[in-house]
Protein backbone atom coordinates (compact mmCIF):
# COMPACT_ATOMS: atom_id res chain seq x y z
CA UNK A 1 0.00 0.00 0.00
CA UNK A 2 1.91 3.21 -1.60
CA UNK A 3 1.56 6.61 0.58
CA UNK A 4 -1.86 7.95 -1.62
CA UNK A 5 -3.75 4.78 -0.87
CA UNK A 6 -2.78 4.89 2.87
CA UNK A 7 -3.86 8.88 2.95
CA UNK A 8 -6.75 7.91 0.54
CA UNK A 9 -8.16 5.29 3.40
CA UNK A 10 -7.43 7.89 6.42
CA UNK A 11 -9.72 10.83 4.78
CA UNK A 12 -12.48 7.40 4.32
CA UNK A 13 -12.13 6.71 7.59
CA UNK A 14 -12.30 10.27 9.43
CA UNK A 15 -15.47 11.20 7.15
CA UNK A 16 -17.01 8.14 7.40
CA UNK A 17 -16.67 9.08 11.49
CA UNK A 18 -17.91 12.70 10.82
CA UNK A 19 -20.69 10.87 8.60
CA UNK A 20 -21.59 8.77 11.39
CA UNK A 21 -21.89 11.58 13.55
CA UNK A 22 -24.40 14.11 11.72
CA UNK A 23 -26.65 10.81 11.19
CA UNK A 24 -26.80 9.65 14.54
CA UNK A 25 -29.44 11.52 16.13
CA UNK A 26 -31.93 10.46 13.50
CA UNK A 27 -30.54 7.35 12.76
CA UNK A 28 -33.59 5.29 13.79
CA UNK A 29 -35.33 6.93 10.58
CA UNK A 30 -32.73 6.32 7.93
CA UNK A 31 -33.18 2.67 8.71
CA UNK A 32 -36.79 3.28 8.89
CA UNK A 33 -36.49 4.13 5.44
CA UNK A 34 -34.24 1.84 4.43
CA UNK A 35 -36.25 -0.90 5.67
CA UNK A 36 -40.11 0.61 4.09
CA UNK A 37 -37.88 0.83 0.81
CA UNK A 38 -36.83 -2.47 0.64
CA UNK A 39 -40.23 -3.82 1.24
CA UNK A 40 -41.94 -1.33 -0.76
CA UNK A 41 -39.38 -1.57 -3.90
CA UNK A 42 -41.66 -4.34 -5.31
CA UNK A 43 -44.01 -2.32 -5.41
CA UNK A 44 -42.69 0.55 -6.95
CA UNK A 45 -41.68 -1.60 -10.04
CA UNK A 46 -45.03 -2.92 -10.51
CA UNK A 47 -46.38 0.54 -10.77
CA UNK A 48 -44.34 2.21 -12.19
CA UNK A 49 -45.11 0.98 -15.79
CA UNK A 50 -48.35 2.80 -15.08
CA UNK A 51 -47.78 5.97 -12.98
CA UNK A 52 -44.15 6.47 -14.01
CA UNK A 53 -41.00 6.54 -11.56
CA UNK A 54 -42.01 9.51 -9.70
CA UNK A 55 -45.53 9.50 -9.09
CA UNK A 56 -45.43 5.86 -8.27
CA UNK A 57 -42.43 6.55 -5.52
CA UNK A 58 -45.15 9.69 -4.31
CA UNK A 59 -48.19 7.59 -4.49
CA UNK A 60 -46.59 4.82 -2.60
CA UNK A 61 -45.25 7.28 0.38
CA UNK A 62 -48.24 8.74 1.00
CA UNK A 63 -50.51 5.60 1.01
CA UNK A 64 -47.02 4.58 3.68
CA UNK A 65 -47.55 7.72 5.65
CA UNK A 66 -51.78 6.93 5.60
CA UNK A 67 -51.78 3.26 6.44
CA UNK A 68 -48.65 3.24 8.91
CA UNK A 69 -47.56 7.05 10.10
CA UNK A 70 -51.30 8.13 11.13
CA UNK A 71 -52.22 4.89 12.83
CA UNK A 72 -49.29 4.93 14.86
CA UNK A 73 -48.93 8.27 15.72
CA UNK A 74 -53.08 7.99 16.57
CA UNK A 75 -52.57 4.95 19.14
CA UNK A 76 -49.07 6.61 20.47
CA UNK A 77 -51.58 9.23 21.47
CA UNK A 78 -53.73 7.58 23.19
CA UNK A 79 -50.84 5.35 24.81
CA UNK A 80 -49.73 9.13 25.83
CA UNK A 81 -53.17 9.73 27.17
CA UNK A 82 -53.61 6.81 29.20
CA UNK A 83 -50.48 6.99 30.79
CA UNK A 84 -50.99 10.61 32.27
CA UNK A 85 -54.28 8.94 33.27
CA UNK A 86 -52.84 6.00 35.05
CA UNK A 87 -50.26 8.91 37.29
CA UNK A 88 -53.10 10.96 38.16
CA UNK A 89 -54.00 7.74 39.91
CA UNK A 90 -56.93 6.97 37.61
CA UNK A 91 -56.16 3.43 36.62
CA UNK A 92 -59.92 1.58 36.45
CA UNK A 93 -58.21 -1.03 38.32
CA UNK A 94 -60.04 -2.19 41.66
CA UNK A 95 -56.90 -1.58 44.00
CA UNK A 96 -58.93 -1.29 47.30
CA UNK A 97 -59.72 -5.29 46.86
CA UNK A 98 -55.85 -6.04 45.14
CA UNK A 99 -54.44 -4.15 48.32
CA UNK A 100 -56.49 -6.33 50.45
CA UNK A 101 -55.97 -9.41 49.28
CA UNK A 102 -51.90 -8.62 48.81
CA UNK A 103 -52.84 -8.05 52.73
CA UNK A 104 -54.62 -11.43 53.48
CA UNK A 105 -52.46 -13.50 51.39
CA UNK A 106 -48.87 -11.91 52.62
CA UNK A 107 -49.44 -10.09 55.85
CA UNK A 108 -47.87 -6.56 54.08
CA UNK A 109 -49.77 -3.65 53.48
CA UNK A 110 -49.31 -2.42 50.20
CA UNK A 111 -50.31 0.91 48.68
CA UNK A 112 -50.97 0.01 45.02
CA UNK A 113 -52.56 3.03 44.04
CA UNK A 114 -48.68 5.04 44.83
CA UNK A 115 -47.01 2.48 43.17
CA UNK A 116 -48.99 2.52 40.08
CA UNK A 117 -49.02 6.23 39.79
CA UNK A 118 -45.09 6.93 40.56
CA UNK A 119 -44.57 4.26 37.92
CA UNK A 120 -46.64 5.75 35.13
CA UNK A 121 -45.14 9.12 36.14
CA UNK A 122 -41.25 7.67 35.74
CA UNK A 123 -42.71 5.61 32.57
CA UNK A 124 -43.78 9.02 30.90
CA UNK A 125 -40.51 11.05 32.46
CA UNK A 126 -38.36 8.56 30.87
CA UNK A 127 -39.88 8.00 27.47
CA UNK A 128 -41.06 11.73 27.07
CA UNK A 129 -38.89 13.91 29.73
CA UNK A 130 -42.16 14.71 31.32
CA UNK A 131 -44.80 17.04 29.99
CA UNK A 132 -42.48 19.84 28.59
CA UNK A 133 -40.90 17.05 27.15
CA UNK A 134 -43.82 15.72 24.91
CA UNK A 135 -43.22 19.01 22.24
CA UNK A 136 -39.84 18.26 22.01
CA UNK A 137 -40.34 14.72 21.38
CA UNK A 138 -43.34 15.66 18.93
CA UNK A 139 -40.83 18.07 17.03
CA UNK A 140 -38.02 15.80 16.61
CA UNK A 141 -40.83 12.71 15.48
CA UNK A 142 -42.04 15.51 12.68
CA UNK A 143 -38.08 16.30 11.39
CA UNK A 144 -37.58 12.28 11.33
CA UNK A 145 -40.80 12.03 9.66
CA UNK A 146 -39.30 14.35 7.11
CA UNK A 147 -36.15 13.22 7.05
CA UNK A 148 -37.89 9.26 6.16
CA UNK A 149 -39.83 10.59 3.53
CA UNK A 150 -36.95 12.49 1.85
CA UNK A 151 -34.89 9.46 2.15
CA UNK A 152 -37.73 6.77 1.28
CA UNK A 153 -38.28 8.67 -1.93
CA UNK A 154 -35.13 8.71 -3.56
CA UNK A 155 -34.11 4.87 -2.21
CA UNK A 156 -37.25 4.14 -3.97
CA UNK A 157 -35.92 5.68 -7.64
CA UNK A 158 -32.06 4.94 -6.48
CA UNK A 159 -32.24 1.41 -5.00
CA UNK A 160 -31.45 -0.53 -7.75
CA UNK A 161 -28.42 1.86 -8.69
CA UNK A 162 -27.00 1.35 -4.77
CA UNK A 163 -27.04 -2.42 -5.12
CA UNK A 164 -25.41 -2.53 -8.55
CA UNK A 165 -22.89 0.33 -7.27
CA UNK A 166 -22.96 -2.18 -4.14
CA UNK A 167 -21.75 -5.10 -6.30
CA UNK A 168 -18.81 -2.87 -7.63
CA UNK A 169 -17.53 -1.83 -4.43
CA UNK A 170 -17.25 -4.84 -2.74
CA UNK A 171 -14.12 -7.14 -3.60
CA UNK A 172 -15.20 -10.19 -3.77
CA UNK A 173 -16.46 -12.82 -6.76
CA UNK A 174 -19.89 -12.15 -8.28
CA UNK A 175 -21.07 -15.48 -6.76
CA UNK A 176 -20.01 -14.76 -3.37
CA UNK A 177 -21.73 -11.01 -3.36
CA UNK A 178 -24.87 -12.81 -5.00
CA UNK A 179 -25.29 -15.17 -1.72
CA UNK A 180 -24.54 -12.70 0.61
CA UNK A 181 -27.28 -10.50 -0.48
CA UNK A 182 -29.67 -13.39 -1.28
CA UNK A 183 -29.01 -14.15 2.86
CA UNK A 184 -29.77 -10.35 3.84
CA UNK A 185 -33.01 -10.04 1.21
CA UNK A 186 -33.99 -13.44 3.20
CA UNK A 187 -33.15 -12.49 6.95
CA UNK A 188 -34.59 -8.79 6.25
CA UNK A 189 -37.92 -10.10 4.64
CA UNK A 190 -38.44 -12.53 7.12
CA UNK A 191 -37.08 -10.08 9.85
CA UNK A 192 -39.10 -6.82 8.81
CA UNK A 193 -42.38 -8.28 7.70
CA UNK A 194 -42.83 -11.68 9.53
CA UNK A 195 -41.67 -10.41 12.76
CA UNK A 196 -43.54 -7.26 12.67
CA UNK A 197 -46.59 -9.14 11.37
CA UNK A 198 -46.42 -11.66 14.03
CA UNK A 199 -46.38 -9.55 16.82
CA UNK A 200 -48.67 -7.34 15.72
CA UNK A 201 -51.11 -10.09 15.07
CA UNK A 202 -50.55 -11.17 18.53
CA UNK A 203 -50.76 -8.74 20.56
CA UNK A 204 -54.46 -7.83 18.72
CA UNK A 205 -55.56 -11.50 19.70
CA UNK A 206 -54.65 -10.88 23.08
CA UNK A 207 -56.26 -7.39 23.11
CA UNK A 208 -59.43 -8.92 22.04
CA UNK A 209 -59.07 -11.06 24.89
CA UNK A 210 -58.14 -8.53 27.50
CA UNK A 211 -61.28 -6.44 25.87
CA UNK A 212 -64.00 -9.31 26.28
CA UNK A 213 -62.55 -10.39 29.60
CA UNK A 214 -63.26 -6.29 31.02
CA UNK A 215 -59.80 -5.73 32.20
CA UNK A 216 -59.32 -1.97 32.22
CA UNK A 217 -57.63 0.06 29.36
CA UNK A 218 -57.52 -2.42 27.43
CA UNK A 219 -55.88 -0.37 24.26
CA UNK A 220 -53.42 0.76 26.45
CA UNK A 221 -52.32 -2.94 27.48
CA UNK A 222 -52.38 -3.93 23.62
CA UNK A 223 -49.82 -1.36 22.50
CA UNK A 224 -47.87 -2.98 25.22
CA UNK A 225 -48.30 -6.39 23.91
CA UNK A 226 -47.56 -4.96 20.43
CA UNK A 227 -44.04 -3.76 22.10
CA UNK A 228 -43.76 -7.19 24.25
CA UNK A 229 -44.58 -9.36 20.91
CA UNK A 230 -41.57 -8.34 19.61
CA UNK A 231 -39.54 -10.16 21.82
CA UNK A 232 -39.64 -14.08 21.19
CA UNK A 233 -40.03 -16.27 24.12
CA UNK A 234 -41.38 -13.32 26.14
CA UNK A 235 -44.40 -11.69 24.34
CA UNK A 236 -48.16 -10.70 25.36
CA UNK A 237 -47.52 -13.26 28.02
CA UNK A 238 -46.21 -10.95 30.36
CA UNK A 239 -49.71 -8.77 30.37
CA UNK A 240 -52.39 -11.00 29.44
CA UNK A 241 -51.05 -13.57 32.07
CA UNK A 242 -51.30 -10.69 35.10
CA UNK A 243 -54.57 -9.92 33.83
CA UNK A 244 -56.08 -13.33 34.14
CA UNK A 245 -54.81 -13.41 37.69
CA UNK A 246 -55.71 -9.82 38.54
CA UNK A 247 -59.59 -10.75 37.13
CA UNK A 248 -58.85 -14.01 39.38
CA UNK A 249 -58.05 -11.89 42.86
CA UNK A 250 -61.42 -9.05 42.61
CA UNK A 251 -63.84 -12.18 42.45
CA UNK A 252 -64.47 -12.26 38.34
CA UNK A 253 -62.64 -15.84 38.57
CA UNK A 254 -65.01 -16.72 35.46
CA UNK A 255 -63.26 -13.80 33.46
CA UNK A 256 -60.05 -14.78 34.28
CA UNK A 257 -59.89 -18.81 34.18
CA UNK A 258 -61.54 -18.00 30.58
CA UNK A 259 -58.41 -15.53 29.69
CA UNK A 260 -56.12 -17.72 31.10
CA UNK A 261 -57.19 -20.62 28.80
CA UNK A 262 -57.98 -18.19 25.46
CA UNK A 263 -53.69 -17.07 26.28
CA UNK A 264 -52.87 -20.54 26.62
CA UNK A 265 -54.94 -21.85 23.35
CA UNK A 266 -55.34 -18.96 20.85
CA UNK A 267 -52.54 -16.65 21.38
CA UNK A 268 -49.61 -18.76 22.77
CA UNK A 269 -50.29 -21.38 19.86
CA UNK A 270 -50.30 -18.78 17.19
CA UNK A 271 -47.19 -17.36 18.23
CA UNK A 272 -45.56 -20.82 18.95
CA UNK A 273 -46.80 -22.05 14.93
CA UNK A 274 -46.77 -18.42 13.11
CA UNK A 275 -43.41 -17.17 14.20
CA UNK A 276 -41.68 -20.52 13.05
CA UNK A 277 -43.69 -20.15 9.52
CA UNK A 278 -43.18 -16.30 8.82
CA UNK A 279 -39.79 -15.59 10.74
CA UNK A 280 -37.55 -18.96 10.52
CA UNK A 281 -38.46 -20.83 8.01
CA UNK A 282 -37.36 -17.86 5.44
CA UNK A 283 -34.57 -16.47 7.36
CA UNK A 284 -33.49 -19.30 9.37
CA UNK A 285 -32.24 -17.94 13.23
CA UNK A 286 -32.46 -19.34 16.03
CA UNK A 287 -35.16 -17.56 18.47
CA UNK A 288 -32.98 -17.60 21.09
CA UNK A 289 -30.65 -15.61 18.51
CA UNK A 290 -33.46 -13.45 17.81
CA UNK A 291 -34.28 -12.28 21.03
CA UNK A 292 -30.36 -11.34 21.95
CA UNK A 293 -30.64 -9.54 18.09
CA UNK A 294 -33.78 -7.65 19.36
CA UNK A 295 -32.73 -6.47 22.71
CA UNK A 296 -29.30 -5.65 21.57
CA UNK A 297 -30.43 -3.38 18.72
CA UNK A 298 -32.70 -2.00 20.74
CA UNK A 299 -30.30 -0.61 23.18
CA UNK A 300 -27.69 0.16 20.69
CA UNK A 301 -29.51 2.06 18.02
CA UNK A 302 -33.88 2.62 19.44
CA UNK A 303 -37.21 0.94 18.28
CA UNK A 304 -35.70 0.17 14.78
CA UNK A 305 -32.72 -2.22 16.09
CA UNK A 306 -36.04 -4.70 16.61
CA UNK A 307 -35.45 -5.24 13.13
CA UNK A 308 -31.80 -4.59 12.70
CA UNK A 309 -30.35 -6.53 15.37
CA UNK A 310 -31.27 -9.49 13.81
CA UNK A 311 -30.73 -8.54 10.37
CA UNK A 312 -26.81 -7.71 11.74
CA UNK A 313 -26.67 -11.19 13.68
CA UNK A 314 -28.15 -13.01 10.28
CA UNK A 315 -25.63 -11.67 8.19
CA UNK A 316 -22.70 -11.93 10.31
CA UNK A 317 -23.57 -15.83 10.52
CA UNK A 318 -23.84 -16.14 6.65
CA UNK A 319 -20.42 -14.28 6.39
CA UNK A 320 -18.74 -16.74 8.51
CA UNK A 321 -20.37 -19.31 6.88
CA UNK A 322 -19.17 -18.16 3.34
CA UNK A 323 -15.59 -17.69 4.69
CA UNK A 324 -16.10 -21.34 5.93
CA UNK A 325 -17.20 -22.74 2.87
CA UNK A 326 -14.81 -20.38 0.60
CA UNK A 327 -11.86 -20.14 1.60
CA UNK A 328 -11.45 -22.06 4.72
CA UNK A 329 -10.42 -24.78 2.75
CA UNK A 330 -7.30 -22.28 0.46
Amino acid sequence: MNRSQTFLLGLIAVFAALAFVIVLPFVEYVVLAALLAYVLHPVHRRLEPRLGEMAAAITLIIGTLLAIVGPLLYVISVFISDLRTIARGESGLDVTVLEARTLELTGIEVDLSEILTSSAQQIFTVLFGGVGGVVATTLKIGMGIAVMVFLLYYLLLEGEAFVVWFYDLVPLPDHITERLLQKLDATTWGVVVGHISVAIAQALLAGVGLWVAGVPDASFWTFIMVILSLLPLIGAFMVWGPAAAYLVVVGDVGSGVLLALYGLTVVSLFDNYARPIVIDRRAHINPGVLLLGVVGGIYAVGFTGVFVGPIVIGVFVAAMETYRTEFDAV
